[in-house]
């Protein structure tokens, strides 16, 4: 990695004492604090609606990092702590927002800080707006370097939601000021398909629908709900996963080369695959393309689970889904006729995310004559074990002709000396240089819902099938059908099988 380009900022992180800030942020900023990635003059202010003191404040990031951060909690911690403040902040009440700014204006100056501010909104989305609206309101904005938010994700519930909070955050903060965080845009592995595609001559005349059947795409969780039960029955699977993580790897996988490797250049070609998704204009459509599915009790690695309607703060008559599956056809040049295949659910046998592209069949001559020759498959691993997988046919050795499947492997993490970065690390930093490649921009994110809406709209019947599924098992019987009518299966993921497991990321 390299060290940073921008100046030294004032990061603002709202929501400093809840889930996310302990698992990801904190242990982020300190992996950058270690390597050398900030600005040595950096500060950050804490802010949360309990009462802490300065020590148990100190004591609460201590904690997230000896659970959640690669690097051990020395002698550098107190060091790395010391930039660190806590402020309690009723975050509707303005008045109290002054009390930030002066600690700001402080730190700004105790660190000769050129007024450069970074503020993180780990909090509720319904509280973008007032937030935003009272840092402008009591001058935090009025500084003299650059101002930039970070927001999580889910942005809106529908197209119309996210609409209107775009709107109103867009009247306090400029659209080139705005991050909207996608985290698997920073994972290691998504981040590489673009130098896998472009940066290898063998790959981009073949990445068409001439050469490619199908590509498949799986992100897949062992655990349930787990204490989000109250937020997950209000979203489900489509808006948590296939808005946002699911369909920004779809315009990873689809996209067309980029006039230059700049951000707006990147995400131009992005939205246009987003534009030439084919929309499910009927329901029939829907019922054809998109399978709806919810656990049911069963075993998972050896124990049981519950099922969805047992879990705490659920409904027992919840129809809302933990897994999706879902045929998406792109109506462009390059996609015409090669299906994208997406799932993604809670509760399934692997956690795994993986993008399987399936290349067309030999015709039928010579070793193929009688139709066995299994496909070529090109396999980008993301989760949990990093890596490229690429099958291919070769001769049995000993045998008259006889034809096996053979792997080539690249596993990360046996060839690439020293750590991998989390994804919070690299957007963290991103965001500190002003780079916006791996976030989201307003057209992707509106797009993205207009995909959705439909589906939404028709599963809020309540006629339209939820189909059910054991815990442990890979989904309805429903998914695999989806593949099986045009010819196609599921390909296995990472982890299914445990010597293959073995073998391909063995030292």
């Amino acid at each position: 990695m390299s060290m940073i380009k921008d100046e030294a900022a004032v990061i603002i992180l709202f929501g400093a004492t809840g889930d996310l800030a302990k698992r990801k942020l904190y242990p982020a900023i300190y992996s950058l604090f270690r390597e050398g990635q900030l600005a040595k003059n950096f500060a950050v202010i804490g802010v949360g609606r309990r009462q802490l003191s300065k020590s148990e404040f100190y004591a609460h990031i201590k904690n997230a990092l000896e659970l959640f951060s690669d690097y051990n909690v020395d002698e550098e911690f107190n060091e790395f702590v010391s930039h660190f403040q806590y402020l309690s902040v009723d975050i509707h009440n303005t008045m109290e927002y002054q009390e930030l700014l002066n600690l700001t204006l402080s730190l700004e100056e105790g660190y000769n800080i050129a007024g450069n501010r970074l503020f993180y909104l780990a909090i509720a989305p319904e509280l973008f707006e007032p937030v935003s609206f009272n840092l402008k309101k009591t001058g935090l904005l009025d500084n003299k370097g650059w101002k930039r938010l970070v927001i999580e994700k889910p942005f809106g519930k529908d197209y119309h939601s996210a609409q209107d909070l775009n709107h109103k955050i867009t009247q306090v903060f400029n659209e080139e000021e705005i991050y909207r965080i996608d985290h698997y845009l920073g994972k290691e592995m998504v981040q590489n398909i673009e130098v896998i595609r472009f940066a290898n001559a063998f790959f981009e005349p073949v990445w068409n629908n001439r050469y490619i059947s199908n590509i498949q795409l799986t992100s897949s969780e062992t655990v349930g709900v787990e204490a989000r039960g109250d937020y997950y029955d209000q979203v489900g699977a489509l808006r948590d996963m296939v808005q946002n993580h699911m369909l920004q790897m779809v315009t990873m996988m689809a996209m067309e080369p980029p006039s230059r490797l700049k951000a707006e250049a990147i995400r131009d070609e992005k939205v246009k695959v987003l534009r030439s998704i084919r929309r499910f204009e009927s329901a029939e459509e829907i019922h054809q393309n998109i399978v709806r599915g919810q656990y049911n009790s069963g075993e998972i690695q050896g124990q049981s689970v519950s099922g969805y309607r047992e879990e705490e703060n659920v409904s027992p008559k919840s129809n809302t889904e933990t897994f999706v599956a879902a045929k998406i056809m792109i109506d462009n040049f390059r996609w015409s006729g090669v299906p994208f295949y997406i799932r993604t659910g809670k509760r399934l046998p692997q956690k795994a995310t993986e993008i399987i592209v399936e290349f067309k069949n030999l015709p039928n001559l010579y070793f193929n004559k009688q139709k066995t020759l299994e496909p070529n498959l090109l396999v980008i691993r993301i989760h949990p074990e990093e890596g490229i997988h690429l099958k291919l046919n070769a001769k049995n050795p000993g045998t008259d002709g006889t034809i096996l499947p053979i792997s080539m492997d690249f596993c990360h993490k046996n060839t690439v000396e020293g750590r991998t970065p989390e994804a919070y690390e690299r957007l963290i930093k991103d965001a500190l240089e002003g780079d916006s490649t791996f976030f989201t921009r307003w057209d992707e994110v509106s797009i993205a819902w207009k995909v959705v809406d439909p589906i939404i709209k028709e599963w809020s019947n309540s006629d339209f099938a939820l189909h059910h599924y054991r815990a442990g098992e890979w989904g309805p019987l429903e998914a695999k059908q989806l593949l099986e009518r045009d010819g196609f299966k599921w390909w296995p993921v990472y982890g299914e099988d445990p010597n293959r497991r073995k073998k391909e990321c063995s030292l």
